[in-house]
């Protein structure tokens, strides 16, 4: 699916209760696992110490960081979706984020969102939008929630 072009509020309204669309896929990799642990002191051995998963965890391997894949989100999001003509564009809000499941290594991820409502806010456009990680190949999704945006449009 191609990125949608969004440069005004008008715009976003006509977007409400519609599938926006689906990023590319992302692969989780082994390093970008272990950089996120030192970014945020995060060493648990579940995400790093690839022999001890294989042995010891129902998931045979090292599982990214649940907050590593939430962090993915505005990466992904500018895959789907470019608002243009904006000041700025403001993370506000995340709802009823839930992990459903572990993202091993290597495993490939994408981002499905749509849009559940906008409102205007004197002149700043509050965007709920609902969102769900998918892997590659699983019928379960990593995490499914509702994030809110605020987009301040130029005059």
């Amino acid at each position: 699916m191609s990125q949608l072009t969004i440069n005004s509020l008008e715009e976003l309204e006509s977007y409400q209760g519609k599938e926006l669309g689906v990023s590319e896929y992302h692969t989780i990799t082994q390093e970008q696992i272990k950089k996120f642990a030192d970014a945020t002191l995060d060493h648990q051995w579940i995400h790093l110490d690839e022999n001890r998963a294989t042995i010891e965890t129902p998931f045979r391997s090292t599982i990214a960081h649940g907050y590593l894949t939430v962090s993915l989100l505005p990466y992904l999001w500018g895959q789907i979706v470019k608002i243009g003509n904006v000041k700025m564009q403001v993370n506000y809000e995340i709802e009823s984020l839930r992990f459903n499941q572990a993202v091993t290594v290597n495993s490939r991820v994408r981002l499905r969102a749509k849009m559940l409502s906008v409102k205007n806010l004197r002149g700043i456009a509050k965007t709920q939008i609902e969102v769900t990680l998918e892997i590659e190949n699983s019928r379960k999704p990593a995490y499914t929630g509702v994030v809110t945006f605020l987009y301040h449009f130029n005059d």
